[in-house]
């Protein structure tokens, strides 16, 4: 096989970015137009005036820190219980409680998998060669490892499996963890793992792959010099060719 024309990283980065950016307008589009149709606003605004309630009532404040409550005086402490307890056991505000964060979870899930369906496998599938916008800006492609051009099967590998549920639903789902107080340091160190093994991957990996590229075994080039084959036959057939003209040029070869 012909040697491969990669991608220069600078390339790769400008153009990751720009797709980053808009992958992200359009999620925040899809999330908002989704939290309209599920009401999240008429739900946060129920959990909001339960908490105001049972605040007012007992004079306290739920939004603190751990170091915070430690800090209270017994009888603050046991007023903040009260509170919270009679908070937890109002199946309104629980249920309003419920669906606020599993709204939160749906229109952030739901809009980053439209947002990536449509500018990393609509949108190329268009384009052609694995191209999104991005990539088309900076004059790179994506190919199978072997140098055909990447299949319908594996570029929705390389979005879905590889950028959306792996790259990127991981490290959303734990900072929304974070945000709600219910992972501790694990979470942080998890999304630094994923991100040391993209820079290891992609420093002494062969073709510079990332996790997507490794799980849909595909690389990226340079568009303008790598030439990408329709087919396994068309690719066998080329050999064929330069076979027989180095054949014909040395009788030895």
């Amino acid at each position: 096989m012909e040697e491969i024309q990669k991608a220069s990283i600078a390339k790769r980065i400008s153009a990751g970015l720009l797709d980053v950016i808009a992958v992200s307008i359009i999620a925040t589009l899809c999330a908002w137009l989704i939290s309209l149709a599920a009401d999240y606003d008429g739900w946060n605004k129920k959990l909001e005036d339960s908490y105001s309630r049972y605040e007012s009532q007992y004079g306290v404040t739920f939004r603190i820190t751990e170091e915070e409550y430690n800090n209270k005086s017994s009888s603050d402490k046991e007023n903040y219980d009260n509170a919270y307890k009679a908070l937890v056991e109002d199946s309104e505000a629980m249920k309003a409680y419920s669906m606020v964060t599993n709204l939160m979870i749906l229109t952030v899930s739901l809009g980053l998998f439209i947002a990536v369906l449509i500018w990393e496998f609509i949108v190329p599938l268009f384009l052609k060669d694995g191209r999104t916008v991005g990539s088309l800006i900076f004059g790179i492609a994506v190919m199978r490892s072997n140098g055909v051009r990447i299949s319908h099967i594996s570029l929705f590998i390389r979005a879905i499996l590889g950028k959306y549920a792996i790259e990127t639903m991981i490290s959303v789902y734990i900072i929304m963890m974070i945000f709600m107080n219910t992972i501790g340091i694990v979470g942080p160190l998890v999304i630094c793992g994923i991100l040391l093994m993209q820079l290891i991957l992609i420093i002494f990996t062969k073709n510079n792959q990332l996790i997507h590229c490794i799980l849909s075994d595909t690389v990226v080039v340079d568009y303008g010099s790598q030439r990408i084959f329709d087919s396994q036959e068309d690719l066998l057939e080329h050999k064929k060719r330069e076979a027989r003209d180095r054949a014909e040029r040395n009788p030895y070869y």
